[in-house]
């Protein structure tokens, strides 16, 4: 049926026709913009999580400069610790020079005291934005990541730097909870007097017997030329002091007994007796260090007394030690990370920037156990002997007792050897602390701009529009719209054919 009122072709023309604008319309957008999805309305779905990700990719921009910034800090900071070993290197250089009595230390402790400030300006100029990481012991946190987790919730992560003090000030002692129960001195004094061994000669004796005597390794003979027994205890004491052994003598007690005393600092001296006889002579060692032995063998402790430290106890930042030498006290403040062995020789460096020329100084550690110690010798007169602590102190610097560093005299060119050693060490630990942080945020800097590509990615797949289907798409709908517009036209002709009829 033909009707002049209602053209049902040329509506269903004109729908088809809308719906191929539309979509033409649609592609014209992509190829304009590039993106499949360019609003919220072409699929809020996919757009939603484009936007959560373009979002991260800003936040790992920023990132990624601060990881950057923080790379640049260490950078200046680890320079700074190379420098200062270098330097340090060159100080014990000129240290090693003034152990020879025949030199200038006078112009080496100019040179010494030229590098000590040298130091102290590479150290002051180390910083990088303001921040300076030889300096003080707080951590500097640098962020290096956003953790989206399922939920949505974002935390940030950061790579946590510790900061390598190589200042050289004292600290300020603490006044918290004691840690007296953390050192133990042996002793209530220290003073010059020498230990002993008493070796007792007995028996008979003939023309002829021997007697044997070694100490510290070297051993004599006497030859007996009769009965008496005080011939040989006061010939063996003749034949060890005519060997001039540093630190130890005899004493013939003109009764068969001979007294061997040392005053060696720091070193154990073995004693050991024998004897061949045809009669009944005998020699043995009656007392040592004080106490009863009745052996052929034993060993005369050292002189100097010591303090033990605790293996158990932990050391935080600010813990305070304290030794006491008769009138006088040295304090050593622990850093961040720092252990007994960081103690022990911290008080070291603290006693020997006494100048004090009776008071030496050494730190060891027991082979056995594992426990640090710091030995303390006094060549002279008497006196109290004492260790303490207290927590919450602020930290000495790691260069603690560079300033007091003085090769002038005998006492300070050994100790200022011994103490280098230590400064050096910390040194050349805060570099390769600071290179291997270094380190660590290059690969956090390398992997976050691998990260953001890849998101960009990502993000590009959702998003971005297919150009070669869109292009053979828009050639497509272009030929589908002209098709379009002439099956519209033919609609709308039809209604003019129904004139013919009323001709």
């Amino acid at each position: 049926m033909s009707s002049i009122l209602t053209n049902s072709s040329a509506m269903v023309a004109l729908q088809t026709l809308k719906s191929i604008n539309s979509n033409l319309a649609k592609t014209q957008g992509e190829i304009s913009t590039g993106k499949s999805v360019a609003s919220a309305k072409d699929n809020s779905a996919v757009w939603a999580i484009s936007k959560v990700m373009e979002a991260d990719v800003n936040g790992f921009k920023a990132i990624s400069d601060s990881l950057s910034l923080g790379e640049s800090t260490i950078a200046v900071a680890r320079q700074a610790a190379e420098t200062v070993t270098d330097l340090l290197t060159e100080m014990k250089g000129k240290i090693v020079a003034a152990q020879e009595e025949n030199v200038d230390r006078g112009k080496l402790q100019t040179d010494v005291k030229a590098l000590r400030d040298q130091i102290a300006t590479v150290v002051g100029a180390a910083q990088f934005n303001g921040l300076n990481m030889v300096s003080g012991t707080d951590d500097v946190n640098i962020l290096s990541s956003l953790d989206r987790a399922s939920d949505g919730t974002v935390t940030a992560s950061n790579i946590s730097v510790q900061r390598q003090d190589l200042g050289t000030g004292q600290g300020t002692f603490g006044t918290g909870a004691s840690l007296a129960a953390n050192g133990t001195a042996s002793a209530a004094t220290v003073a010059d007097t020498a230990n002993t061994a008493i070796v007792t000669v007995a028996d008979t004796w003939a023309a002829n017997d021997t007697a044997t005597l070694t100490v510290a390794g070297v051993e004599v003979t006497f030859t007996a030329a009769g009965a008496a027994v005080a011939d040989v205890g006061d010939g063996l004491a003749g034949l060890i002091n005519g060997l001039g052994l540093d630190g130890i003598s005899a004493t013939g007690n003109g009764d068969g007994t001979l007294t061997v005393s040392s005053t060696r600092a720091f070193e154990g001296v073995a004693v050991s007796v024998g004897e061949t006889t045809a009669g009944d002579g005998s020699v043995e060692i009656t007392t040592i260090n004080g106490g009863a032995l009745g052996a052929t063998s034993g060993t005369i402790d050292e002189r100097a007394e010591n303090i033990a430290f605790s293996n158990a106890a932990a050391v935080n930042e600010g813990d305070s030690y304290k030794v006491t030498i008769g009138s006088s006290s040295f304090d050593y403040i622990a850093g961040k990370g720092e252990t007994m062995e960081d103690v022990a020789r911290g008080l070291k460096i603290a006693i020997d920037s006494s100048g004090d020329a009776d008071i030496t100084t050494k730190v060891v550690q027991d082979s056995s156990t594992g426990q640090w110690s710091l030995k303390v010798d006094n060549a002279g007169a008497s006196a109290n002997f004492a260790v303490s602590g207290n927590a919450d102190g602020t930290a000495s610097g790691g260069l603690f007792g560079l300033d007091s560093i003085d090769v002038t005299t005998d006492t300070g060119a050994v100790s200022a050897l011994d103490n280098i050693e230590t400064m050096i060490n910390v040194a050349i630990d805060a570099a390769a602390d600071f290179g291997s942080a270094a380190g660590r945020v290059e690969i956090q800097n390398t992997f976050i701009s691998k990260l953001t590509d890849s998101l960009k990615a990502g993000i590009g797949s959702l998003v971005d529009a297919d150009m070669e289907a869109a292009s053979a798409r828009l050639q497509a709908l272009q030929v589908q719209q002209q098709l379009g517009t002439q099956a519209l036209s033919i609609a709308n002709q039809a209604p003019q054919n129904i004139l013919a009829l009323f001709r």
